[in-house]
């Protein structure tokens, strides 16, 4: 205040009445001007120094627009929709259809089932990965992936439902009776060098067992075969010729009885032993050719075929029905036949014919095989056996 009121007392002095007074008074006016910017200066500057402070950033509101940005950030993303339309293999529409939509994480899915349109919706659905899966009565499962955006309306392209693959199991029932009549049919026309009758062989190991029926309609096609009976003629005309039981006399009438008793020892012996008594201990009455294995193993085989058989029941037994029919057969031809002592006869003629069987099991393992043509079936079932070498079920 000294300062101003000496400027005030210079002014009203008369020596500022001169010329200069002007530009004296305006540097006056300046130099107090300045003073007072001195001293306003420090104020300024501590303001400016509290703006500067004020600058670090203080703690949102929840009403800011940085928490505002936050909490949308936080809210799930838009679902969509899909949709699409099913058809079958001709075109048309499939209604009825069921449709399961599976997201992506596979946490939960939704089935809808498609309309008279044949069109289906799933609405609300979150973006991502999706699968789509579509079945129906008589079809095919069928499956269809799509990407869908935040708040998309995925349109699937039309899913064609194609036929299902069906797979039937069919088994197949065959009779054994009919199996059977069909093998027996084929063995009829086994012989050997083409004229001379085989028909108690069998070349199928695991030929199906003969029905009561069978058996006999073997042992009679077997006896009443022109072969046969020729056969039995020619061994008449040896005994003949050689006045073998000259009881019988010579001449027709003793050719007759030669070959009436041979005959019915022929006629017995096949129908007991290859039906009566194989129908009555259900026992397969034929050889079943081997064909495979060493020699020695084989030639036993063949020889055991008169005291071992197979059973009807696919087991291998003692062969009752051959050991039966063999002596119930030479007891009956005993009758025909003169002799002193039949029981020796019998005895005699039972062994002679156990020895043939075996022999005949021998003629028929190695030798009968290679002159009998046998039907094309049993013909690749033999050269099967002989390849692998199979042996079929053991025999004593």
């Amino acid at each position: 205040m000294s300062g101003r009121k000496a400027i005030i007392n210079m002014i009203g002095n008369s020596e500022f009445s001169r010329p200069n007074t002007v530009w004296i008074l305006a540097l006056v006016l300046l130099t107090c001007c300045a003073i007072a910017g001195a001293q306003m200066a420090p104020t300024q500057r501590d303001t400016l120094a509290g703006e500067t402070l004020s600058l670090t950033p203080a703690p949102s509101t929840p009403g800011s627009s940085e928490q505002k940005a936050e909490d949308q950030g936080a809210q799930p993303s838009n679902p969509g929709s899909v949709i699409g339309t099913v058809l079958d293999q001709s075109g048309a529409v499939s209604v009825g259809t069921l449709i399961r939509l599976t997201p992506e994480d596979k946490t939960a899915y939704r089935e809808v089932i498609s309309g008279d349109n044949g069109q289906f919706s799933f609405s609300s659905v979150p973006p991502g990965h999706f699968q789509l899966s579509v079945s129906s009565t008589g079809f095919g499962r069928e499956l269809y992936s799509g990407d869908l955006a935040p708040g998309q309306t995925f349109l699937a392209p039309p899913i064609v439902l194609s036929v299902a693959t069906v797979v039937t199991q069919v088994t197949a029932i065959v009779d054994p009776v009919e199996v059977a009549t069909e093998q027996i049919r084929e063995q009829e026309h086994q012989r050997v060098l083409g004229f001379i009758p085989n028909f108690y062989v069998s070349y199928l190991p695991d030929a199906a067992p003969l029905t009561t029926k069978l058996k006999f309609q073997l042992a009679w096609k077997s006896t009443t075969d022109p072969i046969s009976i020729a056969g039995v003629a020619f061994l008449a005309g040896l005994q003949q010729a050689g006045d073998q039981y000259s009881e019988f006399g010579q001449g027709a009438q003793g050719y007759a009885k030669r070959f009436g008793a041979a005959y019915g020892g022929v006629l017995a012996s096949t129908l007991l032993s290859g039906a009566v008594f194989p129908s009555l201990l259900k026992q397969d009455p034929r050889y079943f050719y081997r064909g495979t294995g060493g020699t020695k193993k084989r030639i036993l085989y063949a020889i055991s075929n008169s005291v071992w058989c197979k059973g009807d029941n696919g087991r291998w037994q003692v062969n009752y029905s051959n050991m039966a029919g063999i002596v119930s057969g030479a007891a009956l031809v005993s009758t025909y036949y003169p002799s002193n002592n039949q029981g020796m006869n019998i005895l005699q003629n039972s062994l002679i014919r156990m020895g043939e069987s075996s022999l005949a099991g021998i003629v028929q393992e190695f030798i009968l095989r290679k002159l009998t043509k046998v039907s094309h079936r049993q013909e690749s079932s033999v050269t099967s056996e002989q390849t692998v070498s199979i042996d079929p079920p053991s025999r004593p």
